[in-house]
């Protein structure tokens, strides 16, 4: 999207998320992005001539921002998860997105806040994704269609 700007979550280049700045990754200083999470999509994309699947989530803070992560990645599954788990209500507040290193060098997590609270989003390897990925989907949508 015109003017968006896209943040990719993972740790291939030493930091925790990052931006590609004339085709070089560029460490992105804050250590969480805090805004309005206006959407979450999944989307085929070719890296290294191979098709990989990524989530992206869109958020409006100062301005628009684009999370790019794998879509099977421990990034996205704590994204989806913790979404999943808040009411439309609680995506009409800021959320604070902050990433945060697995012990793993590889291994990128996502925790998310509403306010001051940490969403406690656990999930493990008999988490229905399908089901998890509706949900969090549902509830940005209803957020966005709401009018107070």
């Amino acid at each position: 999207e015109a003017g968006s700007c896209k943040i990719y979550c993972n740790r291939h280049n030493g930091s925790l998320w990052y931006i590609m700045a004339n085709g070089e990754p560029s460490a992105v200083a804050q250590s969480a992005l805090t805004g309005y999470l206006k959407e979450l999509r999944f989307e085929k994309c070719e890296r290294r001539g191979k098709e990989v699947h990524k989530l992206l989530a869109t958020i409006q803070a100062d301005r628009l921002y684009i999370l790019e992560s794998g879509h099977d990645t421990h990034f996205s599954k704590g994204l989806l998860t913790a979404v999943s788990l808040l009411t439309p209500q609680q995506l009409y507040s800021p959320l604070t997105i902050q990433p945060q290193a697995g012990t793993d060098e590889s291994v990128l997590f996502c925790r998310v806040w509403v306010g001051s609270e940490l969403v406690i989003a656990s999930y493990n390897e008999q988490t229905n994704w399908r089901e998890v990925s509706k949900q969090a989907k549902a509830c940005v949508k209803a957020a966005s269609e709401m009018v107070f």
